[in-house]
């Protein structure tokens, strides 16, 4: 049995089950280091942290509870949070050795990296990130332990007494039996849980990318403080790709693309909605035009208001627990905000589904509506067409037997997959389980969480667990898709209600002639058109496949001699329903190939003398540089309708390289 720094007068002991099925005994209070370094040298030296029933801590907390016991390496995908975690520290200590006036705040580890909040009076500059970025190297090379130490709450205040931002994170404390650690590397100490890596030479591989304002803890209200953000990895070519993918989405971003190919604007007038051009309207138009053919069979389209009182959202649950993500509209009656531009679809379509009465044998019924949606998004959270105050979404609402729940949940899936699949989208699913703000009793969760997982396991597909992630009414399965430059983007949701067909009354007539409580299923696959058309334009950086292109085919003639025959070839075109374009500027021939390549139009026909006295196109494809193919109209015609047909994805480079846990 291995002694602990706290197992004097403890009579239970802890038993560690390792993943050969064996087991240590230890005394509670036993560091993780001195077991691991019981079961071998060699895996001490290179161990980032343990997992002790799946909770990370690092090497020098003590351990308090029995458990399976993991030893964590660079090999195992939770060592890379790890290992954030401390750059954070390393980057507070090369801050404050260089600008000791810095106030500090938190610096956790995020999905692809980590940041600092500081306190400064002046913004940091790019200078100033370089010398951070130097000194940070110099911390690495010292070789710092973390020393993990745990303090009384008095004592804490002591260490922090020059530190306004963590002497109030400490007054959380008061009242609590939570345990209060310190780490120090060096000279610099830090209030916090941990886990670290053992010393600062772990982090060798790191960038520091660019700095942001950030309200302190989030509220508006409080002072601004300045957030650097940065990332590291455990390989130098995994943060060499990280680093070409931050260049390549750069290039990508959907913001630039989108007024530069003429797709939409966003003007102060309107902050958080878009202004679609014709170009934009056209692209719009066909994704919704797709998802529309995709449910005409299986689902009912309906329209529903867009401005409710607030009983409907009482009765919901929305007033109590997302009013503050409302806009309120003043009731001329009586004085107050109590009406609201709806935000989500729901409440509607439970307020449709229960004015009719409905038979066992017609389930599942199925609500599909496209209408415009608002939310009171803070401006400052506003970005492009990724977070906007007004939407649409493809929202769909499913009232179906409980028997029905797993054949719905794999028709759903499939539904949603074979989406994504349209546009080269991967896809990986997630559980979400009850959320700490919550309606409904433990026992309708229990149901539907339940439920839900049966059928998620049922469909034989790999998901993973987000504890605690549901919506406040019932728990769901998160579609995150990876796009061609790895980034993962949380999109499509399959979510399981019992809460409110008890809210809405919603009933159907059984075999037994007897009413019964549906269950509910929401369902979005897009999710927001709008930021859905973001991720199109990223991903495929503007060059959308042939059916989706706002503009199919741009004509060229090359003399105004040439002018008629390619008037005639668009002309037919568009009576195959093709997107054309004639471009018979006075411009060069140059001039209009080289603008129709910057504006990604998918093909280019130009039309000479040959051409017009053949019949055939000088055919330009997007991406085939100047290469040129002669073909027949009729073979041009047919080649074009069966991309669209088909929906073909558009033939591109090699896809870049994404760095391994980066999505």
């Amino acid at each position: 049995m291995i002694a602990g720094p706290s197992s004097a007068g403890a009579d239970a002991s802890i038993v560690l089950t390792l993943p050969d099925g064996s087991t240590r005994e230890v005394a509670p209070g036993t560091l993780a280091r001195d077991v691991v370094g019981s079961i071998g040298a060699r895996l001490l030296q290179a161990s980032v942290a343990v997992a002790v029933d799946g909770e990370v801590q690092d090497l020098m907390t003590p351990l308090r509870t029995s458990g399976a016991f993991v030893v964590i390496t660079d090999k195992d995908p939770r060592a890379l949070g790890v290992l954030r975690h401390s750059g954070a520290h390393i980057l507070a200590t090369a801050v404050r050795r260089l600008r000791p006036d810095a106030k500090i705040g938190f610096g956790p580890a995020i999905d692809d990296g980590f940041y600092y909040d500081f306190e400064v009076e002046t913004p940091f500059t790019p200078e100033d990130l370089a010398a951070f970025e130097a000194e940070m190297k110099k911390v690495v090379a010292e070789k710092y332990p973390f020393v993990r130490e745990e303090v009384s709450l008095d004592e804490a205040k002591v260490r922090f007494a020059d530190d306004p931002l963590k002497l109030e994170r400490l007054a959380d404390f008061e009242g609590t039996d939570e345990v209060i650690s310190t780490y120090t590397d060096g000279p610099f100490i830090d209030l916090c849980r941990g886990p670290h890596v053992p010393d600062t030479s772990h982090l060798k591989h790191f960038k520091l990318l660019h700095t942001a304002g950030a309200y302190w803890r989030g509220d508006v209200k409080r002072q601004m403080l300045q957030r650097i953000y940065a990332t590291a990895f455990f390989k130098k070519d995994e943060l060499e790709t990280h680093l070409h993918n931050l260049e390549e989405a750069k290039k990508r971003d959907h913001r630039v693309l989108g007024k530069s190919l003429g797709l939409f604007q966003i003007f102060p007038q309107a902050p958080g909605a878009a202004f679609w051009t014709p170009k934009g309207t056209t692209l719009y138009n066909t994704l919704e035009g797709f998802v529309r053919e995709r449910q005409k069979e299986a689902f009912q389209e309906i329209k529903t208001p867009l401005l409710y009182n607030k009983k409907l959202w009482e009765q919901s649950g929305h007033w109590g627990k997302y009013k503050e993500n409302m806009f309120l509209v003043l009731d001329n009656e009586t004085g107050e905000h109590d009406m609201s531009l709806k935000p989500m679809n729901c409440p509607s379509h439970h307020v449709l589904y229960a004015s009719e009465k409905h038979s066992y044998r017609e389930l599942p019924v199925r609500f599909v509506t496209f209408d415009v949606l608002h939310r009171n998004e803070l401006s400052g959270a506003l970005s492009g067409l990724t977070r906007v105050r007004q939407f649409s979404q493809d929202d769909c609402h499913v009232y179906l037997r409980e028997d029905q729940i797993e054949s719905e949940v794999k028709f759903l899936m499939d539904f949603i997959l074979s989406y994504y699949d349209t546009f080269g989208l991967t896809a990986r699913l997630k559980f979400a389980t009850r959320p700490e703000q919550r309606i409904g009793s433990d026992e309708l969760w229990d149901r539907a969480e339940g439920a839900l997982r049966a059928a998620l396991e049922s469909t034989g597909r790999e998901y993973e667990m987000k504890e605690g992630d549901g919506a406040f009414y019932g728990p769901k399965i998160d579609f995150d898709v990876t796009d061609s430059i790895g980034r993962a983007w949380q999109l499509g949701t399959i979510q399981l209600d019992y809460n409110a067909p008890e809210r809405f009354d919603l009933t159907y007539t059984g075999e037994d002639n007897a009413p019964h409580r549906p269950v509910v299923i929401h369902r979005a696959v897009s999710g927001s058109f709008e930021r859905f058309i973001a991720i199109l334009i990223e991903h495929f950086g503007g060059a959308f496949p042939v059916w989706l292109a706002p503009e199919q085919v741009r004509v060229i003639p090359i003399a105004i001699d040439y002018n008629e025959h390619a008037q005639a070839l668009v002309t037919r075109l568009k009576a195959h329903g093709i997107r054309a374009t004639l471009d018979a500027r006075n411009e060069t021939l140059n001039y209009r190939v080289r603008e129709g390549e910057v504006e990604k139009v998918p093909y280019m026909c130009v039309i000479g003398r040959r051409e017009a006295e053949e019949h055939t196109v000088a055919l330009r494809a997007r991406g085939g540089g100047k290469k040129q193919d002669i073909l027949s109209q009729d073979a041009f015609l047919e080649r074009v309708l069966e991309e669209v047909r088909t929906r073909a994805l558009p033939v591109v480079a090699e896809k870049a390289p994404v760095a391994e846990g980066d999505a």
